[in-house]
């Protein structure tokens, strides 16, 4: 394995002296990262999606990479949508083309760690004077994610998203409704959380549901969106409920009362509180969560972190803040985000893995940290010293670092997304949720939704 060296002028740059420094330990510096030899120079491959701001930091983050690493040249195989990604990489798999590294979505990396087409990088990490730090990570998320049942990892996630409230903090001043927040003492339950977006659902004549007359068929102001076509969304509603989406033996786990009932309040929220809009009534307006939330549309929308990018404070023309999912018997969101992996047929597993753990230090978090994409998982970004490096005035609202801080390593729950998962959310889960936003009783459907779903998965783990 490569000796590993880092300059100080790099150093200060990728993180804020004292961050980074919390997050070494003190180690010193020319313990931390070196360069092959000019005469052993070797070029690898990474291939990931992303719209614009995403291809920019990574191009950025290979400039900078390349200035320490002059012995390593990375070329960036860039795909602009992430199904189309997963395509592309299996293809090239299959070609006999993989990247030496890559992006991988969570939704199939135990698939392709179970394959064998991932890189076993644990020895790497363990030996790694920075990453294999105890708890460099926000702990026992990222071994949740990471780590098989040998405690084996095979990739290091790359940062963390999860679902939260944004709203439009103006509509809540006119109706005189203090706001959700990351606090404990400030999250909502989820009664409380209908009757404030019954206030907040307005129809042509002001009134509300439960008013006489209200008209349900002309709703001007909606309280909430809450998609319920993906399976991020409403495992949080699953999990805040007291069940889980995924059991611990790796199976489809919402079938069982706890989640039954989840699901069917989020329906209710369309078709019995009539405090939401169809997903037809958003696409015949012809508008997205943020651009209602912008109108005055809509109050509320419980979208992913990564949504702060471009529903944030410089983005919006109405006072924009956010707040903790309501809870049913617990608070709770999931946290996920894609993988960085070698691919296990890469012949430069030194040279990937350098790039690897690049992609695990501060410099590359920072930067999509700073524009409201990204959370980071590790924790020295996470102390007084780490904010200041990546809270961005403009783009974070004033309490949005408890989020990071306070709400997700109590609350935030990492899931690991099982072999199999892939063919079984096609054939028979994404059927299901699409019923379920249409308004289908969810006793009618997952069940045995569920049952052929596991199925599927019973195959792929043996």
């Amino acid at each position: 394995m490569l000796k590993k060296r880092l300059s100080r002028r790099d150093f200060l740059r990728m993180s804020g002296a004292a961050g980074f420094a919390a997050a070494t330990g003190g180690l010193p510096l020319q313990r931390l990262m070196a360069a092959p030899n000019r005469q052993d120079a070797v070029s690898i491959t990474f291939g990931g999606w992303g719209g614009v701001a995403e291809d920019e930091g990574v191009q950025e983050a290979i400039k900078v990479f390349q200035e320490e690493m002059p012995g390593i040249t990375v070329e960036w195989q860039h795909t602009p949508d992430a199904g189309e990604y997963s395509r592309v990489l299996l293809t090239n798999i299959a070609a006999g083309t993989a990247p030496d590294t890559g992006f991988i979505r969570a939704n199939d990396y135990e698939t392709l760690r179970s394959q064998g087409l991932l890189l076993d990088v644990t020895d790497f990490i363990t030996s790694d004077p920075l990453l294999g730090q105890p708890n460099y990570f926000l702990e026992p998320q990222e071994t949740n994610r990471c780590a098989d049942a040998n405690g084996r990892w095979h990739g290091i996630g790359s940062t963390w998203v999860a679902h939260h409230i944004y709203y439009n903090a103006e509509l809540f001043d006119q109706a005189g409704i203090a706001p959700p927040g990351f606090q404990d003492d400030q999250i909502w339950e989820w009664d409380a959380f209908v009757e404030v977006a019954k206030q907040l659902t307005a129809d042509a004549n002001g009134r509300h549901p439960g008013d006489a007359g209200f008209d349900a068929d002309n709703i001007q102001q909606w309280g909430v969106d809450w998609g319920s076509t993906w399976w991020m969304p409403i495992a949080a509603a699953v999990h805040a409920n007291g069940g889980k989406f995924f059991t611990d033996e790796g199976l489809i786990g919402i079938d069982s009362p706890e989640a039954l009932e989840a699901m069917q309040r989020l329906s209710d929220l369309i078709y019995v509180h009539k405090v939401a809009p169809r997903s037809a009534s958003m696409a015949d307006l012809g508008m997205t969560n943020t651009q209602m939330v912008d109108n005055g549309r809509l109050a509320m929308a419980i979208d992913g972190s990564w949504a702060l990018s471009w529903m944030n404070p410089s983005l919006v023309s109405v006072p924009m803040g956010t707040g903790a999912l309501p809870k049913m018997t617990q608070p709770a969101s999931i946290m996920q985000a894609h993988f960085h992996s070698i691919l296990s047929t890469t012949q430069k597993p030194d040279a990937a893995w350098q790039w690897l753990r690049f992609l695990a230090t501060p410099f590359y978090q920072t930067h999509f940290s700073k524009i409201g994409l990204w959370i980071p998982n590790q924790s020295a970004m996470l102390t007084p010293d780490g904010l200041k490096t990546w809270v961005t005035e403009g783009i974070h609202p004033e309490n949005y670092s408890q989020f990071a801080t306070d709400y997700l390593p109590k609350h935030g729950v990492a899931v690991r997304i099982p072999a199999g998962y892939i063919e079984a959310e096609a054939n028979f889960l994404q059927p299901a949720f699409d019923a379920l936003t249409n308004g289908t009783p969810v006793a009618e459907v997952f069940p045995e939704a569920v049952r052929q779903a596991n199925d599927v998965l019973a195959m792929a783990q043996i």
